[in-house]
């Protein structure tokens, strides 16, 4: 896990709670870690942004982010209409190989999906990550619709010949419904890979040492945690049978 890429199917799904929680997992482990933002879009000079968000709730991370543009818009829509430069796969591929000959973990955290724009060449998060042969962690929203999103999505990575790590749902609702129990069993399916965690929804609003204690529990082993797939799926009823009576004969 020496680079690993975190991507999403979609915006707001929690992929920067993901890479605070794999940050503070490895940070236990006695890791080093850097934590790379190739764009920062949708938020203002002097703010802190994702990358200051993850250092906030890991802990000592190395937060490093190439370029901020002010819209919260795709980075090469954001870049263009500020007048500023794209960031480029190149620049990325740099940074990030830059980081990881003085860290033993670095994790660059995309902007919405794989395929979303950096410039206006079409490169995407996707080419940074070929050229530096890392592989992509896919963050899953835990409902209905998602089951398309993720398959879609390992697909892409696939048709590149990129590795996926496996995907992992972003934010569990304290009451999931039907469809987010079931996708528990369905989602590694679908997308063909295994499902390697689950953030409890409002993770990021625990306090930092809340969140680094309890971030192992939410990642399985291969992202340095503890937390079990069939545990978690037999406990959280995604194998529920249909209601007494649904299909007695009338």
């Amino acid at each position: 896990m020496a680079v690993l890429a975190v991507t999403g199917t979609g915006t707001e799904i929690g992929k920067t709670m993901v890479t605070a929680a794999v940050a503070a997992a490895a940070l236990a482990q006695g890791l080093s870690v850097a934590v790379l933002k190739p764009a920062q879009t949708g938020v203002a000079e002097g703010e802190p942004g994702d990358a200051a968000e993850v250092a906030r709730l890991a802990g000592g991370v190395t937060a490093v982010e190439l370029a901020r543009y002010p819209e919260p818009l795709a980075p090469a829509t954001a870049a263009r209409r500020a007048g500023l430069h794209p960031v480029r796969p190149a620049e990325i591929a740099e940074a990030a190989a830059k980081l990881s000959a003085v860290h033993d973990v670095v994790l660059i955290e995309g902007a919405g999906g794989l395929l979303v724009r950096f410039d206006d060449d079409g490169s995407t998060l996707a080419d940074a990550v070929k050229l530096l042969g890392a592989a992509v962690l896919v963050v899953v929203p835990a409902g209905l619709g998602t089951l398309n999103t993720a398959a879609l999505t390992t697909e892409a990575l696939a048709a590149r010949d990129l590795r996926c790590a496996g995907i992992i749902i972003g934010s569990w609702p304290v009451e999931p419904d039907l469809a987010a129990r079931c996708n528990l069993t369905d989602l590694p399916q679908s997308a063909g890979v295994p499902l390697l965690g689950a953030l409890p929804a409002g993770a990021g609003a625990l306090s930092p040492e809340q969140f680094r204690g309890a971030a192992p529990g939410w990642l399985a082993p291969q992202l340095g945690g503890v937390w079990d797939a069939e545990e978690f799926t037999r406990t959280a009823g995604g194998d529920q049978p249909p209601p007494a009576g649904l299909h007695d004969p009338v």
